[in-house]
């Protein structure tokens, strides 16, 4: 019996947290589906999200995302929520003890690195366990991407040269 593979859609990134990279250093990441109101859905096909200020959090054996701010959908009514309202994210129970234990690890935190769709259907959000960067990490990576930005310059440079 042959195995088939499953044709996937293209995921459609919505939102993405360029600012926890410079922040933090990211240890691992991982998948969440998020739990989202009719109009909220709507709003993130539109790409009204900001995860810039976001981060998640286990309270009472589930995990919750906090200050992600989806703008309210405009053309909605009363309906709308809050556009900083606490989400439910969707973890298995074994993903979930995981994240618990790590985060209480000394200096760890739960980030969003980005929001996309899933198949054009479901909305997820990637997490990231994360450690905080001193001032000092912060110089160091500005230096180092400054640094492969003229070496791949230079490669660049090099075949556009006339001898």
């Amino acid at each position: 019996m042959q195995e088939r593979e499953i044709q996937r859609g293209e995921d459609k990134t919505v939102s993405r947290n360029r600012h926890a990279r410079h922040e933090y250093f990211i240890l691992e990441s991982m998948e969440a589906g998020i739990v989202l109101s009719g109009t909220e859905i709507k709003s993130v096909r539109a790409g009204s999200v900001n995860l810039k200020d976001g981060f998640a959090r286990v309270d009472g054996g589930e995990l919750w995302l906090y200050n992600v701010h989806i703008s309210p959908y405009e053309k909605g009514t009363y309906y709308n929520k809050d556009p900083l309202r606490p989400r439910k994210l969707l973890v298995h129970k074994g993903q979930l003890l995981k994240l618990n234990m790590k985060v209480r690890e000394k200096g760890l935190t739960l980030i969003p690195l980005a929001m996309y769709l899933k198949e054009g259907k479901r909305a997820k959000i990637e997490l990231a366990i994360a450690k905080g960067k001193q001032q000092h990490d912060k110089r160091d990576s500005i230096t180092e991407r400054d640094a492969e930005r003229e070496m791949a310059r230079s490669v660049r440079d090099r075949g556009k040269r006339d001898y």
